[in-house]
């Protein structure tokens, strides 16, 4: 096994009725709040009400209209809501998008370059505010990690930037929550998580411990999905893929593995830059592409045994089959299960053609450090993969 350091300081309350823990929680870090969240959704479904509620006693200040892969002009507003009011938490009552705009302000308030800035440069954030977490959408996991992901239209760009100060304090995770979220957001959202754990799985090297916990929450997402689908008041289902989003991207499962970059998501961070993706649905269709392609052009024995364990403890493929046939039938499988989503598997079903694909190969391989993912990737990598999913 590898060397690890792991210390997730996020205090977890999961269940009904747990957003009864909020206003202790967040009077452990002051008075003054900033409650971050997007559309009208949190107010359908009266949690918006409940909060207010809970949080009578408390200064709130309000930054609403979070977008889908969040942008940096909401950031740069919330910082400025953060500065003129002395904000001492922020509240992030949403999905990822939103609690990555929340984590962003945090560490961008206490920064004397601009939000944007600080992300490009991966300026060492020294001080952030504290974060709480109410999760409404099971898919990044951005409410147990110390990662953030923020859009830039102006220059095409969606880029990524980390820190443990930017880990939520508290999160609270109640399935109930997530009832009313749409059959196409919950599959992408899930798209997400499998995605999470995949780029985790497929290493130069992972230990046995690694793989079967991977292996676990692969086959339990695969399970829940269609059941949540089916009946999106599925408490057990609903809650069961609400857990598999925290925990599969906080760390736990590659603990002991040779990590990698997350070749995928480097990739699919350039189509969110440049078309304002879906980003669930992007890497449904550039993850099967990216397995195609490597099992095709660049398959050596590593390669061909991750594959074949794949397809033999996911997929519950035989065994006894020779590696290659696995590992084809594997990716196989992969893709009639996002099929049976009734998500788009192609770029050519999103209006998205080529034209920027020259761009878009050059950034990914730069931002995305494909050189160190399980399988290097150059330009001329990306380029094929994207025209394979047009």
């Amino acid at each position: 096994m590898e060397n690890f350091q792991f210390n997730s300081n996020t205090q977890i309350f999961f269940g009904k009725g747990q957003i009864s823990n909020l206003p202790n929680e967040i009077k452990k870090y002051g008075k003054k709040v900033l409650l971050v969240y997007g559309g009208g959704s949190i107010k359908k479904i009266g949690l918006y009400d409940t909060v207010i509620n809970l949080l009578k006693d408390f200064e709130i200040h309000e930054l609403n209209g979070v977008k889908p892969n969040p942008k940096i002009e909401s950031v740069r507003e919330g910082v400025k809501l953060c500065r003129e009011h002395s904000i001492e938490v922020v509240l992030a009552v949403g999905g990822g998008s939103v609690i990555d705009c929340a984590k962003i302000i945090s560490a961008a308030t206490f920064c004397k370059e601009d939000a944007w800035d600080m992300i490009k440069k991966s300026i060492k954030t020294e001080t952030a505010l504290p974060i709480i977490t109410v999760l409404t959408l099971s898919a990044t996991g951005s409410e147990y990690d110390a990662g953030a992901i923020i859009a830039n239209k102006s220059e095409n760009e969606k880029l990524g930037y980390e820190s443990e100060l930017i880990r939520p304090k508290t999160s609270i995770l109640d399935p109930e929550y997530t009832f009313t979220v749409s059959a196409y957001q919950t599959a992408a959202g899930s798209v997400d998580i499998i995605s999470h754990i995949l780029e985790q799985y497929f290493v130069p090297y992972s230990p046995f411990l690694a793989d079967k916990l991977c292996e676990a929450v692969l086959k339990t997402v695969i399970k829940y999905l269609p059941k949540a689908i089916e009946n999106p008041k599925d408490y057990e289902a609903r809650g069961q893929l609400m857990w598999a989003s925290s925990i599969a991207d906080n760390g736990i499962l590659s603990l002991g593995s040779r990590i990698t970059a997350f070749s995928c998501h480097g990739i699919e961070h350039e189509l969110n830059g440049y078309y304002d993706t879906t980003h669930g649905v992007g890497l449904a269709i550039i993850t099967i592409r990216w397995m195609r392609y490597i099992l095709n052009e660049k398959a050596n024995e590593e390669i061909l045994k991750r594959f074949a364990n794949y397809g033999i403890n996911v997929w519950d493929i035989d065994s006894n089959l020779e590696k290659l046939e696995i590992s084809k039938k594997s990716i196989d499988l992969t893709e009639k299960f996002f099929k049976s989503l009734g998500i788009p598997m192609s770029l050519t079903e999103l209006g998205i053609g080529e034209e920027h694909f020259e761009e878009m190969a050059s950034n990914s391989v730069k931002y995305g450090f494909l050189e160190y993912a399980f399988v290097p990737l150059d330009k001329n990598d990306v380029i094929k993969i994207l025209k394979m999913c047009l």
